[in-house]
């Protein structure tokens, strides 16, 4: 999940707190080719205001005008079924791609208790599932998992919601700075730490969170889970191991450090030394990013981006070859 689902779901509970009814849309199914992936929401108050989106702004005049023209009325059913783009000429009024579908659940959100202990529940790092009854607009949390999947059978939608991708950068130097800032525009939320106070001069609040503590510190104070990635940046083999030791024991997804070939062997033979075993060695990145003739940092910085995009959406790393190979 994202910022933006996070923010939607934020507004619905802000809404309904202070009294305003809100209609909370969902894509449940698409069929062609599709603005907006299922999953994706809209939340709209009963002044019209809006927030979030389930089609890049093709249909959601339409949402607008259903609560204006009374298609949403006070005493219907709890959730609706609503479907654009079953035909051409629907397809093209409402400025979807040819042929491109989306049935939407339209959705009366009444006790707000739910959206509360998701977001508490999202904010502690879990992933959620919510069983939406379709006939009784009940709501039912429960554990998932990161393998788990929107499902959708005509009778009960299952969304999956969860806590937004992190990024663990151990070292504040330039290079970083650079990676901060695009993985925050890929919605990553930011983390750094940096024992040399020399190197935390210059950073700004909205371009990460500073972890105190030492790297192997930082690693654990932050509940290391599966969707958190963890990049070593200092060329200090005392900093960077040290970080690189708990990373590769934790659940992080991804955990890669800055180095050239000849000094990434290295790495992994100092690792084993200090106890490591072979099996969380093999875990890490190095050298970091994708091959893009990448020489100045933000080069750097958007091929490990590309690198840590293409694992968190289960994308094989077929450019990648071995290490031992690739020396």
């Amino acid at each position: 999940m994202d910022s933006v689902d996070l923010n939607v779901l934020r507004s619905v509970l802000e809404w309904r707190r202070a009294g305003q009814r809100v209609v909370l849309y969902s894509v449940v199914q698409t069929w062609g080719t599709a603005p907006r992936a299922p999953g994706a929401m809209l939340a709209l108050r009963e002044d019209g205001v809006v927030i979030g989106s389930v089609s890049g702004g093709c249909v959601e005049d339409d949402l607008i005008a259903r609560l204006h023209d009374g298609r949403i009325p006070a005493d219907g059913p709890p959730v609706q079924l609503i479907t654009y783009g079953i035909t051409r000429e629907e397809a093209a009024r409402f400025g979807l791609p040819c042929g491109g579908t989306l049935r939407l659940t339209e959705e009366r959100v009444g006790d707000p208790a739910w959206l509360d202990e998701l977001l508490r529940r999202c904010e502690a790092h879990e992933i959620v599932a919510r069983s939406l009854d379709i006939v009784t607009g009940e709501v039912v949390l429960q554990p998932a998992n990161k393998a788990d999947a929107l499902s959708f059978d005509g009778k009960t939608l299952r969304a999956i919601y969860g806590p937004r991708w992190r990024l663990l950068l151990i070292g504040a130097g330039q290079l970083s700075r650079y990676v901060a800032e695009m993985a925050r525009l890929l919605d990553f939320e930011v983390l750094i730490c940096d024992p040399r106070t020399e190197f935390v001069y210059g950073w700004e609040e909205q371009h990460g969170r500073f972890v105190s503590g030492m790297p192997d510190e930082a690693v654990l104070s932050i509940q290391t889970d599966e969707r958190t990635a963890i990049v070593a940046l200092t060329h200090d083999p005392r900093l960077d191991d040290m970080a690189l030791l708990t990373a590769l024991d934790s659940k992080a997804f991804y955990v890669g450090a800055l180095g050239s070939r000849v000094n990434s062997l290295k790495r992994r033979d100092n690792l084993a030394q200090l106890g490591l075993s072979e099996e969380a060695i093999e875990r890490l990145h190095g050298p970091i990013g994708l091959h893009i003739g990448s020489h100045t940092p933000a080069e750097i910085a958007l091929s490990l981006l590309a690198e840590i995009v293409a694992i968190k959406n289960g994308i094989e790393l077929k450019q990648k070859k071995p290490l031992q190979e690739a020396v």
